[in-house]
């Protein structure tokens, strides 16, 4: 495996390849297939979720357990294609790559085999990135880091390899009474379409992050799934109907960039309504409250992609005076999340595995600790779920319980 640097390249030793792109929070990823004048025939070449095939370039959705990739079959590249551009932006709209450190992984696209990796340096406030190209030079084709950013998002690299980008309608002001009624907002688009990029409804992914909902300030699901921000509440309701009760909690992390091993333990913590502890569940009491809670057990490294611990929550089985659940994450062995990368947690439906909510954790401290999310129950008995991200000087889920009950 080679670490690349901006600029290095190396032949490929696969004729399918595979490039994605990991950050600690979720990103987007596409690929531009590019002619000898450094840009696309037309739209059809600019591939992404909304678009997510052409002629030897694919879009492979991670599903929030895994980063989205660009497979590049170089055998079934058309003649006239030269390169193979790899980008990445933060899924959150205006997001920049300021405190993120994305790393791509060229893959070998038939074993999974790792070939190399490039984690692009000094970002700032770019809000979009050429992170590595594919290209063909001398009938080989060959792989190189990039790491160009750009601060007008992927329209800007859009427009730079000729992608047809129309301009933002100028939102209407709003109507006085004597004026006549703008017409009703569009609902909210991915920016890319926003941007006008090219879209494809039949290849529709899931729906973006929802908007809070009007006159409430807060976000439920009627739009798809949710990604929170720190302190950001979403009510566990879809069309104005309690979700299926069961829900799994899923919390994953990495070690930090060419770190070791961390042991780091997941765990949730049971209140009542007057902040009062009934019980906790973490790897060394696997179920409480007669199995309305369950723990999948201890990972002892952190590696792998995916969801590290998965913590079962049967809502309709909890007892009634179980009002509160705040989930943690510890390292019993003293390493600080300043040792760890891309740490996460996200809400599924248990039924149908589908990912509603997720929370990525974008900054780390110098503690053993962290406080990720809680659901607290509502007086209509519908459950909120809000990203915490609130670190704590303890190594174990007992020095948690304090410090969990005051955040409620």
């Amino acid at each position: 495996m080679t670490a690349m640097t901006p600029g290095s390249n190396i032949p490929l030793t696969a004729a399918r390849v595979a490039v994605d792109v990991a950050a600690p929070v979720r990103l987007d990823v596409s690929g531009l297939l590019l002619g000898a004048n450094g840009k696309v025939r037309s739209d059809d070449d600019f591939i992404f979720y909304n678009q997510p095939a052409g002629p030897g370039v694919t879009y492979r959705s991670g599903g929030g357990a895994a980063p989205d990739a660009i497979l590049v079959d170089t055998t079934a590249v058309p003649a006239g294609i030269e390169k193979i551009v790899v980008t990445a932006s933060p899924d959150a709209a205006g997001q920049s790559f300021q405190g993120i450190e994305p790393t791509a992984t060229l893959r070998n696209a038939d074993d999974g085999s790792v070939l190399a990796t490039f984690t692009p340096p000094r970002l700032g406030t770019e809000t979009a990135l050429v992170v590595m190209e594919i290209y063909l030079r001398n009938g080989a084709w060959k792989a190189r880091a990039v790491g160009q950013g750009y601060a007008n998002g992927l329209a800007g690299i859009a427009t730079d390899f000729g992608v047809s980008v129309d301009e933002e309608p100028t939102p209407a002001p709003a109507a006085t009474p004597a004026a006549v009624p703008a017409p009703p907002a569009a609902p909210p688009v991915d920016p890319r379409v926003a941007a006008g990029l090219p879209s494809a409804p039949a290849a529709a992914p899931p729906a973006p992050p929802a908007p809070p909902a009007a006159g409430t300030g807060k976000i439920n699901l009627d739009k798809g799934r949710v990604s929170l921000q720190k302190n950001q509440t979403v009510s566990l309701v879809k069309g104005g109907r309690p979700l299926l009760s069961q829900v799994k909690m899923g919390l994953g992390w990495e070690p930090a960039f060419r770190g070791k091993d961390i042991d780091l333990d997941a765990s949730v913590i049971a209140y009542g309504p007057q902040r009062n502890h009934i019980d906790s569940c973490y790897f060394g009491k696997l179920s409480i409250l007669n199995g309305a809670i369950k723990h999948s057990g201890d990972n002892l490294t952190g590696e792998g992609a995916g969801d590290d611990e998965v913590i079962v929550v049967d809502l309709g089985r909890l007892p009634a005076d179980v009002t509160g659940l705040v989930f943690t994450v510890n390292s019993f062995s003293g390493q600080k999340f300043t040792e760890v990368a891309k740490a996460y947690c996200r809400l599924l439906d248990a039924a149908s595995g589908e990912e509603l909510v997720r929370f990525d954790l974008t900054t780390a401290e110098p503690q053993t600790g962290v406080m990720m999310a809680k659901l607290i129950k509502q007086f209509s008995g519908e459950w909120e779920m809000t990203g915490m991200g609130e670190f704590v000087k303890s190594r174990t889920v007992r020095g948690m319980v304090k410090p969990a009950a005051q955040a409620l």
